[in-house]
C-alpha cells in the first residue's frame, strides 16, 4: 500500500491535541545546546565531536512527542538529539555525554552524539551506532519482538507499541536499510522508517544515493508499505505527517516510510565548512529554517509575543543550567574502563531475559550419560528443543532453517513442533539476520540466529561488532545476549567459501564469548550455558564433527551445562602439552598414541583456560599448539605469547605451532589433506619437540 500524503487539516490551524508550548521549549533548548557547543564548547575543546541538528530539530521533536507507549522504541543516528530531548532525556546528560564526562550515556566511553536511553516507563532510545545504516535492522528486530510479545505471548502491553528508526537520505543506500525494509514488509512489522532528507550525505548529493534523490517516490510501489512524503520545515505539515505516520503504524500494525525534506543548516559536523555548497543554496536552506516558521505559525494563534520571548529566555536558562551541571561532572576513573565488557553485575537496565525476572533451572556439570551415542547434529537439535520447550522467549531463525531444517539438518523438525513464529526462515541477508537478533535481544527475547557458513558472516561483521560492544559502550545500561550459531571448517572437501574457520576474528570482537565444541557432549553443555547466559555468544559448529564417529557421545541430560573458560584434558601425560580445539582434537589424540602427553581441548576461545595450559606447560616443559585456522594471526599466536610470557623459564623447547598455511581452504581432497594438519604431521612435530 502506498500513500502520497495524509489528508491536510483544511482549517490550517494548530492541532489542539499537540502540546505546542512543549514543542517550542524543546526546539529552543535544542538550538541553545547546538549554539553553545558551536560557539563555546567546541572551540574550548570541551567537546570533540559535534553534529548540529538545526533544521532537523522541529520534525524530530514532533515525532518524539508521539511516542507515548511503554514499549515504543526509537533508534536514531548522530543528529538525533532533539528526539532524545522529546523522549525525556535530561539536557545535562545530553551535554555531559557530548563532553565525555562520567554519567550520561556511556561514562565517556562513546562519542556523545550516539545516544542510548533505557526507559522502563516509556519510550526508549535503542543504543545508536556510529556506522551509517547500522540502526535499521536492530529496530526491525525490536518491531518483530513487539509482534512476538503481542501475538505469541499475548502480552497486551505490546498491542500498540511501535519501533521507529531515524535515518538520513544517504543511509537509504546502506545494506541495513534494504535488509530492514525487506524484513519489515515481508513480516508486516509495526515499524516506522523516518527519513530526514537534507539533500546531502556530508558532501555527496542525495541523487547519488537513490535515483533522483527521492526514496519515497522510488518506493511508491513497494508492497506492504505506506509511503508518506512532505516538508519537515512546515509546522502544520510536519505535525500532521508525524502524527499520522505513528497512528498508521499503531493501528494497522504495518510498516510506514515517512520522508521529510529538511535543511541541514550547519555542516555535517563542526569541522565541515560546506565549501561544496553554493552561497545561493545555503541562503535557500536558511530560508526554510523551521524555527521562524514555527514562530509565525504559533504567534499569536497559540502563544502571545510575550510568551514566546519567555520561552526563549526559559530555554536559554535551561541550556546554561545543563552546561553548568555537565561541566561539574568528573572524568570517569580510567581504571573502570575495562569493566562491563561482559556481564559481571549489577544487571543491565534493558536487554536480555534477566532484567524481566528470568531465572534458569539449576544446571549441573555432571553428565547423565545413559543411552546410546548420538552425533553432534542430534545433540545440538535436542538441546535447542529442550530449551525452547521450557523458555518461550527462545526463537530460532536464519536461511533455510524452517521446513528444510537447515543445510546441516540441525533444526530439522523444530518449525513443525514450535511453529513459524519461533522457528523461521529469513531473507538472504546476514546483516539483517544478526541485526534483527540484536533488536530482539534488546527487547528481552533470546534470539538464536544461524549463519549458514562461517564465510557468510562477513556481511554481518558491523552488526557483530556493534552487538558485542553494547554493554561496554552503554556502561551496562543495555545488553544484547544472542547466540549466533555458525557452522564452518572443512567437510570431506574444502573450498574458499564454506570451509574457513577463522575463529580468531570473533575473539578479537570485544564482548563476544566464543565456543568451539569438538564433540556432542561439549556441544550440549556449552550451548545450554549460552542459551541461559547474559552475554552474546558465537557458537561454532565444525562441519566435519557434526556427524563424525569420534564426536558422538551419549546425551548428557537436560540439566547438563558447562562453564566457559574451562578446558578439558582429553589425554594426560608428562612429556609435552598439546593445545587444540574443534576438528583437530581427535587428530591430536590419535597423534599421541604411545606418547605421554597432555592433550588439552580448550572448548572455548573467549574466555580460554590460561591456567590449565600454563600449569600443564610448567609440568611437561614443552608446548605444541595445533589448529585448523591459518598460522599468521591465528589464535595459536595468542596462546604461544601467553606461554612465552608466563612460563618461559619452564620451557625446555620453543613453543611451537602447527596450522594450515596462509591460504584459503582448497577444494580438491588431496590438496585439502595436504593443507590441514593431519595426525601424522602432528606426530612428527611432537617428535621434533621431544628430541629438541
Amino acid at each position: 500500500m502506498a500513500q502520497a500524503a495524509l489528508k491536510p487539516d483544511r482549517r490550517n490551524a494548530p492541532d489542539e491535541n499537540i502540546d505546542w508550548k512543549r514543542v517550542v521549549h524543546l526546539l529552543l533548548l535544542s538550538r541553545g545546546l547546538d549554539e553553545m557547543e558551536e560557539k563555546r564548547l567546541v572551540p574550548e575543546k570541551k567537546i570533540l565531536y559535534q553534529f548540529s541538528a538545526r533544521g532537523h530539530d522541529m520534525a524530530q521533536i514532533l515525532l518524539g512527542l508521539n511516542l507515548t507507549e511503554k514499549h515504543d522504541a526509537a533508534c536514531g543516528y548522530y543528529r538525533s538529539r532533539p528526539l532524545l530531548l522529546a523522549l525525556g532525556v535530561d539536557p545535562a546528560d545530553a551535554l555531559g555525554s557530548a563532553m565525555a564526562r562520567s554519567g550520561g550515556y556511556s561514562d565517556g566511553r562513546d562519542i556523545g552524539v550516539v545516544f542510548n536511553y533505557p526507559n522502563l516507563n516509556g519510550a526508549s532510545a535503542l543504543p545508536m551506532c556510529g556506522g551509517v545504516g547500522s540502526q535499521y535492522t536492530p529496530t526491525a528486530g525490536w518491531a518483530q519482538a513487539i509482534s512476538y510479545f503481542s501475538k505469541h505471548l499475548k502480552n497486551k502491553d505490546y498491542d500498540r507499541a511501535i519501533a521507529v528508526v531515524l535515518g538520513g537520505d544517504a543511509s537509504v543506500a546502506s545494506n541495513g536499510f534494504w535488509s530492514a525494509l525487506t524484513a519489515a514488509t515481508t513480516q508486516r512489522l509495526p515499524m516506522l522508517f523516518y527519513i530526514e532528507d537534507n539533500g546531502f550525505g556530508i558532501s555527496v548529493p542525495s541523487t547519488l544515493q537513490t535515483p533522483d534523490g527521492n526514496i519515497a517516490a522510488n518506493l511508491a510501489a513497494w508492497k506492504n508499505l505506506t509511503v508518506l512524503d512532505g516538508d519537515g520545515c512546515d509546522p502544520e505539515e510536519a505535525a500532521r505527517l508525524t502524527k499520522g505516520a505513528v497512528a498508521l503504524v499503531r493501528e494497522e500494525r504495518m510498516p510506514v516510510l515517512l520522508r521529510l525534506r529538511v535543511p541541514r543548516l550547519e555542516g555535517h559536523s563542526f569541522q565541515d565548512t560546506q565549501a561544496y555548497k553554493s552561497e545561493a543554496l545555503i541562503r535557500s536552506e536558511w530560508a526554510r529554517d523551521p524555527l521562524p516558521r514555527l514562530r509565525d505559525y504559533l504567534v499569536p494563534a497559540v502563544l502571545g509575543e510575550e510568551e514566546w520571548q519567555e520561552a526563549v529566555s526559559s530555554a536559554r536558562t535551561a541550556a546554561e543550567r545543563a552546561r553548568i551541571e555537565a561541566e561539574s561532572r568528573p572524568i570517569a576513573d580510567p581504571e573502570t574502563v575495562t569493566s562491563n565488557v561482559f556481564f559481571e553485575g549489577p544487571m543491565q537496565t534493558m536487554g536480555g531475559q534477566y532484567p524481566t525476572g528470568y531465572r534458569p533451572p539449576e544446571p549441573t556439570e555432571t553428565a547423565a550419560s545413559d543411552g546410546q551415542r548420538i552425533n553432534m547434529v542430534t545433540a545440538i537439535r535436542r538441546t535447542l528443543d529442550h530449551e525452547m520447550s521450557i523458555n518461550e522467549r527462545v526463537v530460532l531463525f536464519g536461511e533455510d532453517i524452517g521446513p528444510k531444517g537447515g543445510v546441516h539438518a540441525v533444526t530439522l523438525g523444530l518449525q513443525e513442533k514450535y511453529g513459524a513464529t519461533r522457528v523461521f526462515d529469513t531473507s538472504l541477508s546476514e546483516e539483517g539476520i544478526v541485526g534483527r537478533a540484536v533488536g530482539m535481544a534488546l527487547a528481552g527475547l533470546v534470539p538464536v540466529p544461524e549463519i549458514q557458513f562461517r564465510k557468510y558472516a562477513e556481511p554481518a561483521i558491523e552488526q557483530i561488532n556493534d552487538c558485542g560492544t553494547i554493554r561496554w559502550r552503554t556502561n551496562n545500561r543495555f545488553a544484547a545476549p544472542i547466540v549466533l550459531r555458525m557452522p564452518g571448517g572443512f567437510f570431506k572437501c574444502g573450498d574458499p567459501w564454506h570451509s574457513q574457520t577463522n575463529e580468531v576474528a570473533f575473539v578479537h570482537q570485544p564482548g563476544w564469548k566464543v565456543a568451539v565444541p569438538s564433540n556432542a557432549e561439549d556441544a550440549v553443555g556449552l550451548l545450554r550455558t549460552s542459551l541461559r547466559g547474559n552475554d552474546p555468544v558465537i557458537f561454532f559448529e565444525h562441519r566435519a564433527m557434526l556427524d563424525h564417529p569420534w564426536a558422538r557421545r551419549p546425551y548428557p541430560g537436560d540439566a547438563f551445562a558447562l562453564p566457559f573458560g574451562k578446558a578439558k584434558f582429553v589425554c594426560q601425560g608428562n612429556d609435552i602439552t598439546i593445545v587444540t580445539w574443534g576438528a583437530m582434537v581427535p587428530r591430536c589424540e590419535e597423534a599421541v598414541d604411545g606418547i605421554s602427553a597432555d592433550v588439552i581441548d580448550l572448548r572455548t576461545l573467549m574466555p580460554w583456560d590460561r591456567d590449565a595450559v600454563l600449569s600443564s606447560v610448567r609440568r611437561t616443559r614443552r608446548c605444541l599448539i595445533v589448529h585448523e585456522d591459518l598460522g599468521t594471526g591465528g589464535f595459536g599466536a595468542e596462546i604461544a605469547a601467553a606461554v612465552a610470557d608466563k612460563a618461559f623459564i619452564d620451557l625446555d623447547a620453543p613453543v611451537s605451532r602447527l596450522t594450515m598455511p596462509d591460504i584459503p581452504s582448497p577444494h580438491n581432497p588431496v590438496l585439502l589433506d595436504w593443507a590441514v594438519p593431519s595426525a601424522e604431521r602432528i606426530r612428527r612435530k611432537i617428535t621434533d619437540l621431544l628430541e629438541y
